[in-house]
């Protein structure tokens, strides 16, 4: 049986299992799921998972372990009928081609990047042909903020026009900012489309920032802690480039800090977020449990694998409370006819002083003097 005919299957258990009346959930499918942060915040709205994939052999260790189903691999290795058929199609589709650090370093090695990086920059055009062949009623997508200014806009204006003028979907972007959910400055891309025209925004995020302390575990093992020759290696490299002018150095921060934007490469020596222990102790990496809060996961969140894999994963993951918020606002969308408009709040009249009331009286005699 075809991993599509038995997903229906059982979709179709569950709807005639259902009670009379009650609603089945929206399914969605959930592309480049790395570690599922997608499925998490689209379950707590009340989503149902009917698919997934990631290339990553350690990623699908991590999403088995806390899923319960390893997710399939490389998406060119399903055939886009096998999928089963979805309302919502999620995916934060590799960013490294499109990245301001991915860029620089492919650059740096000659190596090409965007849509002409063979073996990411394509990725794109999987779900595009997904999307043509399922047409779910949303997507989804996450990218870095730099797709948008990628090849001098040219990239972003490829990915929307395929998505609009192409496949005919109604798209919204906004560039998001964790820093209101989670302790981190991460600057994210949100694509959401409809397949119908709808009325959509973006949710409102809190004014307030939760500080680093805010996600730190009591006890640390030593470690973490740097080694004194890493510590002066991290020192002497960013004097040098301060010397030459250039912003490259480690981020020192303390639980009063929003930190810089957790990376992939964050297990080599942690240089982008490195914790302040005082004048007498050389400063620390955040432990992986650390960086999956930093993530916006749960401390039920499984963590199986080695420190080095469990980096690259939050450091590639989606923030699950910013995704959250977007699941929350496409379901209400959905769950409203095409073309439905906001509720109108009538505001409350303002109070009128007497002054103000003698001044209406005057004004309505000398309208009424003049015959007007």
């Amino acid at each position: 049986m075809s991993i599509k005919s038995r997903l229906e299957q059982e979709i179709s258990t569950l709807e005639e299992q259902a009670p009379y009346g009650a609603k089945i959930p929206l399914r969605f499918i959930d592309l480049f799921c790395g570690i599922g942060g997608f499925r998490i915040a689209f379950e707590n709205v009340g989503a149902c998972c009917v698919f997934s994939s990631d290339w990553d052999k350690y990623s699908r260790l991590t999403y088995a372990a806390n899923f319960g189903e390893t997710p399939h691999g490389d998406i060119h290795s399903v055939a886009v009928a096998d999928i089963p058929s979805h309302n919502i199609l999620c995916g934060g589709f590799p960013c490294q081609p499109f990245s301001l650090a991915g860029v620089s370093k492919k650059n740096s090695l000659g190596r090409k990047h965007g849509f002409d990086d063979e073996k990411q920059g394509n990725l794109f055009f999987s779900i595009a042909d997904i999307i043509d062949y399922h047409k779910p009623a949303a997507f989804v997508l996450e990218n870095v903020k730099n797709l948008k200014s990628h090849d001098q806009g040219r990239t972003f204006k490829v990915i929307y026009d395929t998505l609009t003028r192409g496949l005919g979907y109604q798209v919204h972007t906004k560039i998001i900012d964790a820093r209101h959910v989670v302790p981190q400055h991460r600057e994210r891309i949100f694509l959401v489309g409809f397949r119908e025209p709808r009325y959509f925004e973006f949710p409102e995020f809190p004014k307030t920032e939760p500080k680093l302390a805010s996600i730190l575990e009591a006890d640390v093992p030593a470690k973490y802690t740097l080694t004194p020759k890493l510590w002066a290696y991290l020192q002497a490299y960013a004097k040098k480039h301060q010397d030459a002018g250039n912003g490259f150095g480690f981020g020192l921060v303390t639980g009063e800090s929003t930190t810089r934007t957790l990376s992939a490469r964050y297990h080599k020596d942690g240089s982008e977020i490195l914790l302040s222990q005082g004048q007498r102790k050389n400063p620390r990496r955040l432990t992986p449990r650390e960086c999956a809060r930093l993530m916006g996961y749960p401390d039920s969140f499984k963590i199986t694998v080695s420190d080095t894999q469990a980096y690259r994963q939050f450091g590639n993951s989606v923030v699950v409370p910013v995704v959250e918020r977007i699941a929350r606002e496409v379901m209400k969308t959905l769950n409203k006819s095409p073309l439905a408009v906001p509720d109108l709040v009538l505001a409350e009249p303002k109070a009128t002083s007497s002054a103000q009331k003698k001044n209406e009286i005057k004004s309505s005699k000398r309208v009424n003097k003049s015959g007007k």
